[in-house]
């Protein structure tokens, strides 16, 4: 389950595209954060997660999120300040078990597209010729089909699919896309397919394509309808720090993970009516090329670092579904599974302090002094983060969950070797 939020230059304080997402997967699926450098290939073929695909001569810079194990990417951004991330979407249409990854989608535009335009037809291009398909989980059987928000510096555009099937809008001002599908009739630019149906009356893009059992059961439009109502409440003001305060946000407040729901923005596992937990989030500021990744589960207990092409990621070994110290994801995700045990009783102190930090990186980040290398601040950012987590292991007194919610917990923390 994930959530893409979007504000143009018209709804920004700072009149500049902001691009947020969180990418909400199973809760041992680490993921890895990466910049690729631009790179000039000689093969014919590129093997995305589970098929081979035509190589281009040339693939752009990216700095990409996505799951250990998938070729693509949940969310990333290119060298020339293009966004774009994929939400899964449930209809009626059937997705084969072997195919190209909405996630793989995503990573084929950022590498060889330059504005959101051009990413959109090369993605419905994708689309249309290939199709959508694969099993989007490695622990169990999710099939689905994808809705994407697409941004540069200038323009956004949201591209709904159906197998096959799509529909695109531009946005002006804001908008957020969650599990379900969101266009109507008000599409500007649609599939040939979707152009034939829409002759009848009364057509839905969304009614027409949604699969309602498993749409209800995401709760996507809830948390659509969600994000949305706080991209207006603040349309012409919002901030990189608001964006931020969304992705860390829950249904209700004061929060607990044992009572959360599929209604969360940030969102923590539950088991079987919860199976996924935000594992990773993103922020670009488009047009000032300044991007922030949290490369950790859990924004709520996270801080956003700044990340940049010059900068690249500081040394962590790469991760799996099993615990490994030595990766930067693992090492704080067993923070955040010691903090969740005792999370009432301290997330007032220590949102606190996680919310000073922030502040402190963000303005490091806008007062960059000119001695001072992308890959420096970058570096310093993880070290800040880091000391605020073992800080914060001296003080917790390990809690108990309740007894379900532990039976749920200490399993999933078994299959992941984590004691």
């Amino acid at each position: 389950m994930c959530d893409i939020l979007v504000a143009t230059p018209k709804a920004t304080e700072e009149k500049v595209m902001l691009f947020a997402k969180n990418s909400d997967r199973d809760p041992n699926e680490a993921q890895i954060l990466e910049v690729i450098p631009r790179q000039k290939h000689e093969e014919e073929t590129v093997k995305l997660t589970y098929v081979e695909f035509p190589q281009v001569k040339e693939t752009y810079a990216v700095i990409l999120s996505r799951p250990w194990w998938v070729w693509g990417a949940e969310m990333g951004v290119n060298e020339f300040g293009l966004a774009i991330g994929n939400t899964a979407v449930f209809t009626r249409e059937k997705i084969p078990d072997k195919g190209i990854l909405g996630m793989d989608i995503v990573r084929l535009a950022l590498e060889r597209t330059k504005t959101s335009k051009e990413a959109l037809h090369v993605m419905v291009e994708v689309i249309e010729s290939y199709g959508q398909g694969g099993n989007g989980s490695y622990e169990h059987k999710l099939l689905y089909s994808n809705s994407f928000i697409i941004a540069d510096p200038k323009e956004a555009w949201v591209l709904e699919t159906a197998g096959k099937h799509w529909a695109a809008k531009k946005i002006e001002t804001v908008y957020s896309i969650s599990n379900a599908l969101t266009i109507d009739d008000d599409w500007d630019l649609a599939s040939e397919s979707v152009e034939n149906l829409a002759r009848k009356s009364n057509f839905s893009f969304a009614k027409h394509f949604s699969d309602r059992f498993y749409t209800h059961f995401a709760h996507g439009r809830e948390r659509r309808a969600f994000t949305y109502r706080k991209l207006k409440e603040r349309e012409g003001e919002i901030t990189l720090e608001y964006m931020m305060e969304i992705l860390r946000s829950h249904r209700f407040e004061p929060y607990s993970p044992e009572k959360g729901s599929m209604r969360d923005i940030c969102m923590h596992y539950g088991g079987l009516t919860r199976p996924s937990q935000t594992a990773s989030s993103q922020i670009s500021e488009l047009g000032k090329d300044v991007h922030w990744f949290t490369g950790t589960s859990l924004p709520c207990l996270s801080i956003f670092k700044p990340i940049s092409f010059e900068g690249g990621i500081p040394e962590s070994e790469t991760p799996t579904n099993r615990y490994n110290p030595k990766n930067y994801w693992w090492r704080i995700e067993k923070f955040h599974r010691l903090f969740q045990t005792n999370h009432q009783k301290y997330i007032g102190r220590f949102s606190e302090e996680r919310d000073e930090l922030q502040m402190e990186i963000i303005r490091r980040a806008r007062e960059v002094k000119e001695n001072e290398s992308p890959a420096e601040l970058t570096k310093w950012a993880f070290e800040r983060e880091k000391e605020l987590v073992e800080k914060w292991e001296k003080k917790i007194v390990e809690g108990k969950y309740s007894l379900v919610y532990g039976i749920r917990w200490k399993k999933e923390n078994q299959k992941a070797g984590l004691r």
